[in-house]
């Protein structure tokens, strides 16, 4: 037995994709590995070379996998012993859009895709680690948060996760196929499809797909003179069709085309050829789909000059993130790709705005507050902003604050009409409470921290969550370091914020029962937000705040990093983390299937699984109450 060969199949046997494959195919597989060595800096594939016949997988050191930005070279990820790079060519046939480089002296396995495909094709768990590897972070990369806590794809298909979203969405496609039988002559069956307008008829027996015959069938078999026009269908048509179930993404069917080598799927009611026909996929439908991912829509919004089209975007947005949801998408990847695009349309809506009232007078930002400056927002849930502009001298501030006031209405009107309804508190950038000079901002945090009792009523803990949109960094930067300095030795404030955590009413009863509203519309329904998403939420500001952490606003990568700091109540951040984004899934899928908020969860429609997983998604919730208890002193506003 080749002993190499077998030394390399030991090795990927240890590491996903591969753990799902016998020994026997991974010796097949390792019999046609290269293996090569870098030096350190050794550059194996950099940014537009053409694409390698191979995927590659890292045997020993560290590969950066970098990207040019602003002409500097930036590492979006770091591969280390087991971990599988350079899978564009299995998705994409346009170059490399990244470097692969050896930080250290390295050796690296290249697997050719030919020689793989096969076992890709004939092993779906082994298909589904490729796509959701295409789409986010791989399972074993242990640098997936880049300084700025963003999500990074390991395998940096794209320099931006946008473009990621694309490979997730459900397809477009003609779900009313031409159809024929096998017996029809070739001559009858061209002169159909020329009257249809239509390159492809899929060829039925008793209703199941057996064939397709497309344009290229009669270019290269007929129009050649390799058969007669007089011959029956079923002597030219391709077969067995290749069939996928109605819902399949724009990856796997992607994939699925350079699998088998065809330029049509047939669409089938449960995915195979003994059920009814439902539509074709043709190439066409690739590049169409591909025109509706979030990198192309990000740039349609920055072209948009009316409040309409940003409202078409939006809705686009929904069927992305819905579409990602039914794809079983992690909720924390759908999250990021959300804001960069709820980030992009409100900033549009800012811009228009500047060039209808003209140059403002003075520098300014405009913040998102609460779900959406935390990057939580999913629904099309009420607007939150703030507005901060410049100090400037006395005479001209109300002539300044006039401005903003009227770039601040006009932008919330016009989101309104994008479909971000008015805050019911009134908590914008259009109310002259939330629209002031930097210094006025600064006092006014310095009163909310320093005498949160005096300033209960208009102090919500959502102007602790923010995120700018448009406008001078540094006046954000101003606004952190007022908050954190402020936090520093003030257990009245903590005191404050830690009974605003508690006070929620509880989600379930003593006997572990889902408390449901008593009365009103939603009579009989769970408050996923206030009993259940809004206690995770305040706790993860609380401590987090308390901790001295800058930069994180949003509640998973809160308690992830809580969990980092504090190691002793790891156990408990952790568990939050991941109850905070089966919550808000939960939350999500109720929004989506109704067009509402998704606040109000019927428990009687659940499965009695889903409301297991509900039930211990609210679980640690106790331990996180104790938690609290036990860090502040909660006499002050109890």
């Amino acid at each position: 037995m080749n002993t190499i060969a077998e030394h390399i199949a030991d090795f990927l046997k240890e590491y996903p994709p591969f753990d799902n494959l016998t020994f026997q195919e991974l010796f097949n597989i390792a019999t046609n590995i290269r293996v090569i060595n870098l030096e350190k800096h050794a550059v194996l594939f950099q940014n537009n070379d053409i694409l390698h016949d191979s995927f590659y997988v890292v045997s020993s050191g560290i590969i950066n996998l970098t990207t040019i930005a602003d002409a500097e070279e930036t590492i979006i990820n770091k591969c280390h012993e087991g971990d599988i790079f350079g899978l564009r060519p299995f998705f994409a046939k346009n170059n490399y859009m990244m470097t692969a480089k050896a930080r250290e002296e390295s050796i690296v396995y290249a697997i050719p895709i030919a020689v793989f495909r096969p076992f890709v094709a004939n092993n779906s768990d082994v298909l589904n680690f490729l796509l959701e590897s295409f789409a986010i972070n791989s399972r074993h990369t242990k640098d997936n948060v880049n300084s700025e806590n963003k999500l990074i794809s390991d395998n940096g298909f794209y320099s931006d996760t946008q473009s990621e979203m694309q490979y997730i969405q459900s397809l477009s496609y003609n779900n009313s196929p031409l159809t024929t039988t096998a017996d029809k002559i070739v001559k009858d069956v061209a002169i159909l499809m020329t009257e249809s307008m239509v390159d492809n008829i899929v060829v039925c027996e008793n209703n199941y797909p057996i064939g397709i015959l497309t344009d290229a069938d009669l270019s290269s078999k007929v129009a050649t003179g390799r058969f007669s026009i007089t011959e029956t269908i079923d002597k030219i048509m391709s077969s067995p069709v290749v069939t996928v179930i109605e819902n399949v993404s724009l990856a796997e069917a992607q994939l699925l085309m350079l699998k088998h080598n065809v330029t049509h799927l047939c669409v089938t009611k449960d995915g195979t050829n003994k059920s009814v026909v439902k539509g074709i996929i043709s190439e066409h439908d690739l590049i169409v789909a591909q025109a509706s991912n979030p990198g192309v829509l990000i740039k349609e919004i920055k072209r948009s000059q009316l409040p309409k089209d940003l409202k078409q975007i939006r809705d686009r947005l929904s069927d992305l993130i819905q579409n990602s949801i039914q794809k079983n998408i992690p909720i924390s990847h759908v999250c990021n790709i959300a804001n960069e695009i709820n980030l992009a349309l409100i900033k549009r809506a800012v811009e228009l705005t500047i060039l209808d009232l003209g140059s403002p007078p003075a520098r300014f930002a405009w913040l998102s507050i609460g779900s959406q400056g935390r990057k939580e927002q999913l629904l099309l849930t009420d607007q939150d902003s703030i507005l901060i502009f410049e100090d400037v001298t006395p005479e001209k501030y109300r002539e300044v604050k006039d401005y903003f006031l009227r770039l601040a209405k006009r932008t919330t009107s016009l989101l309104e009409k994008v479909g971000y309804e008015f805050c019911p508190n009134g908590h914008m950038g259009s109310n002259m409470l939330w629209c002031k000079s930097l210094t006025d901002w600064i006092k006014q945090y310095n009163s909310w921290m320093n005498t949160p009792g005096e300033n209960s009523n208009d102090l919500s803990s959502i102007f602790f969550d923010y995120e700018i949109v448009f406008g001078e960094s540094k006046i954000e930067e101003a606004i952190e370091n007022v908050i954190f300095k402020n936090a520093i030795n003030n257990p009245l404030f903590f005191d404050f914020l830690g009974n605003d955590a508690l006070k929620k009413n509880s989600p379930l009863s003593f006997f572990k029962k889902f408390i449901l509203e008593e009365e009103g519309p939603n009579k009989m329904k769970f408050d996923i937000k206030t009993r259940a998403l809004m206690p995770l939420i305040d706790a993860a500001r609380l401590l987090i705040l308390s901790s001295n952490i800058k930069g994180i606003k949003n509640t998973y990568l809160r308690f992830k990093q809580l969990a980092i700091s504090d190691s002793k109540n790891a156990e408990i951040y952790l568990s939050c983390a991941e109850a905070f984004l089966t919550l808000l899934k939960f939350r999500t899928v109720e929004g989506l299937k109704n067009d509402d908020s998704g606040q109000y969860i019927n428990i009687k429609e659940l499965s009695k699984t889903d409301k297991e997983k509900l039930k211990n998604a609210l679980t640690p919730m106790r331990d996180l109450e104790e938690l609290i208890k036990n860090k502040f002193q909660l006499t002050q506003f109890s």
